[in-house]
């Protein structure tokens, strides 16, 4: 019964968007006058985008930031806009933004998760937590958590998740997430953590929506003028399609191979529009809901040439088992030593 209600709500809803949208196209009419979101990773690539585009229609924007100088000087002049200190790598930082946040006794209309790294060398976090899943799950699970009174006090506020295609690549592997047992591969450990990231939503979703929170996983489409890209080499780039001979990016949205405007069409879309009220706990592309696809032929390959023009790619069922999404909550608050 768990398995159709999920399929159920995992079905396009005909946003009338596309991949060539962007997140000033998706926004268009949204006034967010009064309104709080807090963007990780706001101020490189697509997060520096969303910012912008929330900002200029209204919302009080904050970016948490590892690099505070590197956030100044990215979002210089975008009015609406602060910066904070906080490394999703350090639990401690996370607390210290969390508590400071919510000393202000403000609600939070929007969190958007939209920092991360992606296939770099295996490296581990202080606790000797996988560094991908530690940043682009952990560390967000701890600071959503951390943010959940305010977000209750919203009484309508939607998390976005910020997920992939590449949750193809891997499900959670909860025997061994952080590759102690078993060798390391970073795409694979760029997967695992963005099934997490949709597992998550899901969780999220169900737990918070008797207060009106509401939450979200997305594809952003692969935009390959970002940081994300700096652990691979130029020339596996241009192997992988996503860069041409000459290197310039391959932009081709009808196969969700996007510029950073495009890129962050779906987070903005999911953070604001009005098509989305009472709904949640799913996996978007395109500015609108994934369906659920059972095999593509692409998993475990990052050969973006394999890719045909398409609405939706859709998601795999192992992202949005119900089951899976609450044994992942469990595991994640052992990980922080914390309850929720």
């Amino acid at each position: 019964m768990e398995q159709i209600k999920e399929r159920t709500l995992q079905a396009p809803i005909d946003s009338q968007f596309d991949g060539a949208s962007t997140a000033s196209d998706v926004i268009r009419g949204v006034d967010l006058s009064g309104k709080t979101a807090i963007v990780t990773g706001g101020y490189a690539g697509i997060g520096t985008e969303t910012s912008k585009v929330l900002a200029k229609a209204g919302a009080k924007v904050i970016v948490p930031a590892r690099d505070v100088k590197k956030a100044a000087d990215a979002l210089a002049g975008i009015e609406g806009v602060t910066i904070e200190q906080m490394d999703l790598m350090d639990p401690a930082s996370i607390d210290a933004f969390t508590v400071k946040f919510l000393t202000g006794g403000q609600p939070l209309h929007i969190l958007i998760n939209s920092a991360g790294i992606m296939a770099n060398p295996l490296t581990r976090d202080a606790r000797g937590f996988e560094s991908q899943f530690a940043t682009n799950h952990l560390g967000h699970f701890q600071l959503t958590l951390g943010l959940w009174p305010a977000l209750k006090k919203a009484q309508g506020a939607r998390i976005v998740a910020l997920s992939s295609w590449g949750h193809r690549y891997s499900p959670v592997v909860f025997e061994d997430i952080n590759f102690e047992h078993r060798p390391y591969d970073p795409w694979k450990a760029y997967g695992q953590s963005k099934t997490a990231n949709v597992l998550f939503a899901v969780e999220a979703d169900r737990r918070g929506q008797a207060d009106g929170i509401r939450a979200f996983a997305v594809h952003p489409g692969s935009i390959v003028s970002t940081d994300l890209k700096r652990y691979i080499p130029e020339e596996q780039l241009i192997q992988m399609g996503a860069l041409d001979k000459a290197g310039n990016p391959v932009i081709d949205p009808a196969r969700q191979l996007k510029t950073v405007e495009q890129g962050a069409a779906t987070s903005v879309w999911c953070a604001t529009s009005p098509l989305l009220f009472g709904k949640g706990g799913v996996y978007c592309e395109n500015s609108d809901v994934s369906p659920v696809v059972e095999s593509d032929g692409t998993q475990g390959s990052n050969d973006l040439t394999q890719r045909k023009a398409s609405k939706a790619f859709g998601v795999l069922p192992h992202a949005i088992a119900a089951e899976d999404a609450v044994r992942l909550w469990q595991v994640s608050e052992r990980m922080i030593q914390s309850a929720f």
